[in-house]
């Protein structure tokens, strides 16, 4: 199998998600006084796991999905809050020196906003990492992420059958196969299993796993 471009899901993926909603949940001066004492492992106690997504979503709240999700994207000192995982900048400069295209990609509720905090987050890596944002609806899809693969293959030339995304949730890897990209799922200790329909994904518990597989499994040329 041939790849030469990488997509990275951004949350769950290059940078800590939960840590964000952790934080949010327990500090914000709205929701401290319930979830200001759960304990982390509690998570999923909270934000029960959709089999649709396969992670921590705030939407998933049974009662206060809309609202927590809300609060969340309009407050950015817990919307910013997402520390990048362990080794995630030596991947991406490893992975760069060796020759693939990157890219980030992120459906969000403010595109300005999201670019400006990835171009932070990301910034010893902005030279030659792309990053994409999208405005939530702009597609037909939840997450838009088929059609904003299918817009990076035509804008910057790509093969789809030399791509991979890297993503977390359960139904971006039916986009990333839609789209004719290969995909594969990054697990962390509050993923859910992947359907038996795609259980030939593979899947990785960090961005090391992610590269000790493509330089087992593939080829550039």
């Amino acid at each position: 199998m041939k790849i030469k471009n990488i997509f990275w899901d951004v949350d769950g993926v290059l940078a800590n998600l939960n840590f964000a909603y952790y934080n949010f949940l327990t500090k914000h001066p709205k929701y401290a006084p319930k979830y200001g004492n759960i304990q982390w492992e509690d998570l999923p106690k909270v934000l029960p796991v959709s089999p649709k997504y396969g992670a921590l979503e705030l939407k998933t709240h049974p009662e206060l999905g809309a609202e927590l999700d809300y609060d969340f994207c309009h407050s950015p000192e817990f919307f910013c809050h997402r520390p990048l995982y362990p080794n995630v900048i030596e991947v991406l400069k490893e992975l760069n020196q060796k020759g693939y295209r990157q890219f980030t990609m992120s459906a969000t509720f403010d595109v300005e906003t999201k670019k400006k905090f990835l171009n932070t987050l990301l910034a010893e890596v902005t030279d030659f990492l792309t990053i994409e944002c999208v405005q939530h609806g702009k597609f037909m899809h939840d997450t838009a992420k088929e059609d904003m693969l299918r817009d990076c293959y035509k804008r910057y030339g790509l093969k789809a059958e030399e791509t991979v995304l890297v993503d977390d949730r359960i139904y971006n890897q039916y986009a990333a196969i839609d789209s004719g990209a290969h995909p594969v799922r990054m697990r962390c200790e509050f993923t859910s299993d992947l359907p038996e329909e795609l259980s030939w994904i593979p899947e990785v518990r960090n961005v090391v796993e992610f590269k000790e597989w493509l330089y087992k499994n593939t080829t550039q040329e």
